[in-house]
């Protein structure tokens, strides 16, 4: 990446919106704003104004949107998106933006997500190109390019760009997202988008509220990504006294299983960060309550995460016909990787949902000495 020169005393709002295109998510109304569909706030933004997010801005009648740059770069191991069923044991070359629609007081990637929001986040940008990224994955040995850290719903335009890219090379692309979308933008992402991973944050409208969306616009968004076909995984994070309640935590799992019990859901263990410091740290056995709880409602891939060695079996997925184990691991790690070529189980042959690679033998395996070794690694692009 290119830092750029003397950033260092040009505030951050002005030196990101030198960072921007013309938007292609928005309608223009007769008075002058515009009205953008990047996510379900669908802000109403006179001349001069940004929206919600802070990032996307009316310029004399013309959405500018981020593009152009990223804030971060990083090789992660694909679990730790966490995608569970899309080439597993593999890295994805994940960049993301500054910004974010919503304002969650547990925020793990504040310092992104919260800049212009919060004068003690912010990271500096760097001047990058779809085609720097997509040399960078291939430079790293990397099969998936994901856009994450920030929102990616308000730099759609820009992970799209990515992602055209990305697709012509042969990658598996990947949104990592908190879910508050709009038909428009999925129907924009969904030709070059492969994998959709949504937080599902809460059962609990009043919730949602406190953290800046609606809870009725993240359900439509989960139904809506999963019609398109893009592959779906869902993550709740367990925070005590918030979300963690039997009730919250099957009305979650049963909202899941009817629309298909194949949709992987990952439920993992918060701790103290950023603003909320009250709650205790969610524990081994919180989690594995919650993965019980999934698996009653009918859910047949259920996995209790952030607890590596300590959730027992909830780290594996297992054939929900015959109950053979296919993929062991702990944490980021694949120990045992035993589906076929095809995706199927080899002991009853059930077709195993996800985006599989195309030979068994090409999935790395490890052991737990790599547990702490395949964790995030910055790059340079």
């Amino acid at each position: 990446m290119r830092p750029i020169a003397n950033q260092r005393d040009i505030p951050l709002a002005d030196l990101l919106d030198r960072r921007t295109v013309a938007g292609t998510l928005y309608e223009t109304l007769p008075d002058g704003s515009v009205r953008c569909f990047a996510c379900a706030h669908r802000c109403t933004i006179l001349p001069g104004k940004r929206g919600v997010c802070k990032v996307r801005f009316n310029d004399a009648g013309t959405l500018r949107v981020p593009f152009g740059y990223a804030a971060g770069v990083q090789s992660d191991p694909v679990e730790k998106k966490p995608f569970f069923h899309a080439m597993p044991g593999s890295h994805a070359l994940t960049f993301g933006m500054l910004g974010c629609d919503l304002h969650c007081s547990y925020c793990q990637n504040w310092v992104t997500s919260q800049a212009l929001r919060d004068k003690a986040a912010g990271a500096p940008p760097a001047d990058v190109s779809p085609d720097d990224l997509v040399r960078a994955a291939q430079r790293t040995g990397a099969r998936l390019v994901v856009s994450s850290y920030n929102e990616p719903l308000i730099t759609a335009e820009w992970g799209r760009a990515v992602f055209v890219k990305a697709k012509a090379a042969g990658l598996v692309t990947g949104f990592v997202s908190n879910g508050n979308a709009t038909p428009e933008v999925l129907d924009y992402l969904r030709p070059v988008t492969d994998c959709y991973k949504i937080d599902l944050k809460t059962m609990r409208d009043e919730n949602y509220r406190q953290l800046g969306a609606r809870l009725e616009h993240v359900l439509e968004s989960i139904r809506g990504v999963h019609a398109r076909g893009f592959w779906l995984e869902v993550l709740t994070l367990v925070i005590p006294g918030f979300n963690d309640s039997i009730s919250e935590l099957r009305d979650i799992a049963q909202f899941l299983a009817g629309i298909s019990p194949a949709i992987p859901w990952h439920v993992t263990a918060f701790h103290k960060d950023y603003l909320m410091t009250d709650p205790r740290d969610t524990t081994a056995g919180d989690v594995v309550r919650a993965a019980e709880i999934g698996a009653a409602a009918g859910l047949h891939y259920v996995y209790a995460g952030n607890r590596p060695g300590a959730v027992g079996t909830w780290e594996n997925t297992y054939c929900p016909a015959c109950r053979t184990l296919l993929i062991e691991r702990m944490g980021y790690v694949i120990l045992q990787y035993r589906l076929t070529d095809a995706g199927t189980c080899p002991t009853c042959d059930r077709a195993i949902p996800g985006r599989w690679p195309p030979s068994a033998k090409s999935v790395r395996i490890g052991s737990t000495s790599d547990l702490y070794g395949r964790g995030p690694r910055a790059v340079r692009v």
